[in-house]
């Protein structure tokens, strides 16, 4: 296998178990920082020995013993902790790892244990409660995550957001050293913290896919990237956490929500509204994986959290032959639902969309009215969409227009203020 087939090889293996190394290193070393940045390094060793000397036959176990060696490296430097040194490198194999071949024989020392078979999913699990910790800001959360659950690279989450990588790569250090700094346990939470700290991690799992199913900016209404890596996540969770409904519900949200991706843009990728799609194009597969964790969470019997509500609204789309043939009036009560739960102009927002096609414009104007008054949602594009909208389908042109020309101007996506400008376009 040649360099390329040796970088593939590499790339592979990391998307496909970056989680599970780091997760395993940070429980070996009892540093998440050291495990994080001893898992790159042996990235960037595979990077270089791969392509040099051949792909090992096991790559996983590669990189694992690789990182520990690094890890142990990093003891040695720490004068302080010369005895944790010596207990890790008790029973190490002195044989060569970075040579190219399989790193070290299985033979039951110091290796097995960082690998566990049996632990591999409560690594995992911890590695997603630390990365989502509290302690750390949105921003912080959502880039140590895909950095270190998704195993995306810092190039990569930058180019999602469209920020630079440096400030990417920033926000990941910074993590770090505030993850250090309050001494956060790489472990599960116990129970009584498990249930809050969660909302944390389903909060920034849906960050990710919003951001991807619906971009804040550029060029693209969908980053397909972005989102599906935010299902990855997602899934995994439900398989490390099946007995809280709120995971399964967060994962039929976006399995539902994705499954209308391709019927959302059009040939030209300019946006195709809800009513206009074609539904023949939307996933069906996606339709019934959502479906079923919907009925996962609901079969809890505990009720529907923030995200199963949202799942279910977004089922009623799904089950609708038409954008006419939709039960509107459940949508208009899962939102109040939502809406008492959950409190948010966005919430009220959407509902209002619901109530003008289950009760009409006027009335939905009504709510839109009143969040204006209140100052809601100053800086987004979405309150003037609407609202312009309604005015539309009153016959009320220049104030629609005023309305529409304002959202064009706050909207930071290339191709839904191409939308807005359309709107304009039909009104004269």
């Amino acid at each position: 296998m040649g360099e390329y087939g040796g970088r593939e090889a590499v790339a592979a293996v990391w998307r496909i178990e970056s989680a599970r190394i780091v997760g395993a290193l940070a429980r070996y070393t009892g540093d998440f920082a050291l495990a994080e940045d001893c898992a790159q390094e042996a990235l960037a060793e595979a990077l270089v020995a791969w392509p040099r000397d051949g792909v090992p036959r096991d790559r996983t176990g590669w990189l694992l013993t690789v990182g520990r060696r690094r890890a142990i490296d990093a003891f040695r430097r720490r004068s302080a902790l010369a005895e944790r040194y010596a207990s890790l490198a008790h029973g190490l194999d002195e044989g060569g790892v970075a040579s190219g071949g399989p790193p070290g024989a299985r033979d039951g020392g110091a290796e097995d244990v960082l690998w566990d078979p049996d632990r591999v999913d409560d690594d995992v699990l911890a590695l997603m409660f630390v990365s989502c910790h509290p302690v750390l800001s949105r921003e912080a959360r959502v880039a140590l995550t895909l950095r270190v659950v998704g195993g995306l690279t810092s190039d990569e989450i930058a180019k999602a957001f469209l920020i630079p990588t440096a400030t990417v790569q920033a926000r990941v250090t910074r993590a770090k050293k505030t993850l250090a700094a309050a001494r956060v346990p790489f472990a599960v939470p116990p129970a009584d913290e498990r249930a809050e700290r969660l909302g944390s991690v389903l909060s920034v799992v849906y960050l990710i896919f919003t951001e991807g199913s619906s971009a804040s900016s550029g060029g693209e209404l969908i980053r397909l990237d972005l989102a599906g890596e935010a299902q990855r996540l997602a899934r995994v969770l439900a398989r490390l956490a099946p007995g809280e409904p709120e995971v399964h519900g967060l994962l039929a949200l976006l399995e539902l929500t994705a499954a209308r991706f391709p019927a959302r843009t059009g040939p030209d990728g300019r946006p195709v509204l809800l009513e206009d799609q074609d539904r023949g194009r939307w996933d069906r597969a996606a339709i019934r994986r959502g479906r079923a964790a919907l009925a996962r969470a609901q079969g809890a019997g505990r009720g529907l959290g923030v995200y199963g509500l949202q799942a279910a609204i977004a089922e009623c789309h799904a089950l609708a032959p038409s954008a006419d043939a939709t039960d509107w009036e459940r949508v208009v009560l899962l939102y109040e639902a939502l809406g008492r739960l959950a409190p948010s102009p966005v919430v009220d927002l959407n509902r209002a969309v619901a109530v003008c096609m289950a009760r009409g414009p006027a009335v939905a104007l009504r709510i839109v009215d009143g969040l204006v008054a209140a100052g809601a949602l100053p800086r987004s594009h979405l309150l003037p969409t609407v609202r312009g909208e309604l005015l539309v389908r009153l016959g009320r042109a220049d104030e629609a227009r005023a309305e529409l020309e304002h959202a064009a101007r706050l909207c930071g996506n290339d191709r839904e203020r191409a939308v807005l400008e359309g709107k304009l376009a039909d009104l004269g």
